[in-house]
């Protein structure tokens, strides 16, 4: 009797202790800027907005760190829509009645949707962090450790840009 205790004991660890419907997203579902739109027609969430190139190293490591971390993760998926905005596609994109469109700039050129959210100043990785009506809350330029991506994120979804500036926040945190 005893050796069947051997025998299904490890099952048991081995068993997943989250049912499926309670998994939490293992990554971040990011979504084209049009999809955004779309989707906060009908349920309204802030946007978090990568602005990258191709060629940036920066932007993969952030891919590869950073937007992996499991906190991170989890308080996107939950707070926010996530887009990626590759900001020399050459494809257009129509927002509010005007057509941003790709133009001929700098090495690659540059897609004028990123070039307005990030006020002309054009460094990758960028992240861009809109309100619910895409108003701009903050732009925030650079590779980010969990730890000041998360400041940022909780800033803008708790609003608190609207009682103080991002220094006097993280000074209180």
């Amino acid at each position: 009797m005893h050796y069947l205790l051997y025998l299904i004991l490890p099952f048991f660890f081995t068993i997943d202790p989250v049912p499926a419907s309670q998994d939490v997203a293992e990554e971040i579902h990011w979504i084209t800027w049009d999809e955004a739109v779309k989707l906060n027609a009908s349920n309204p969430k802030k946007v978090f907005v990568d602005v990258y190139t191709d060629w940036c190293g920066w932007c993969k490591r952030m891919d590869a760190t950073t937007f992996k971390d499991p906190k991170v993760v989890e308080y996107i998926s939950n707070n926010y829509y996530a887009v990626k905005l590759d900001a020399e596609q050459k494809d257009d994109i129509v927002f509010q009645g005007n057509t941003f469109k790709w133009i001929a700039a700098g090495r690659n050129g540059i897609h004028q949707l990123a070039y307005a959210l990030l006020d002309g100043k054009m460094s990758y990785p960028s992240y861009v962090t809109l309100d619910e009506s895409f108003a701009r809350i903050l732009i925030s330029p650079g590779y980010k450790q969990v730890d000041g991506l998360m400041k940022e994120l909780v800033y803008a979804n708790e609003e608190k840009y609207k009682t103080m500036t991002f220094a006097e926040f993280q000074k209180a945190r």
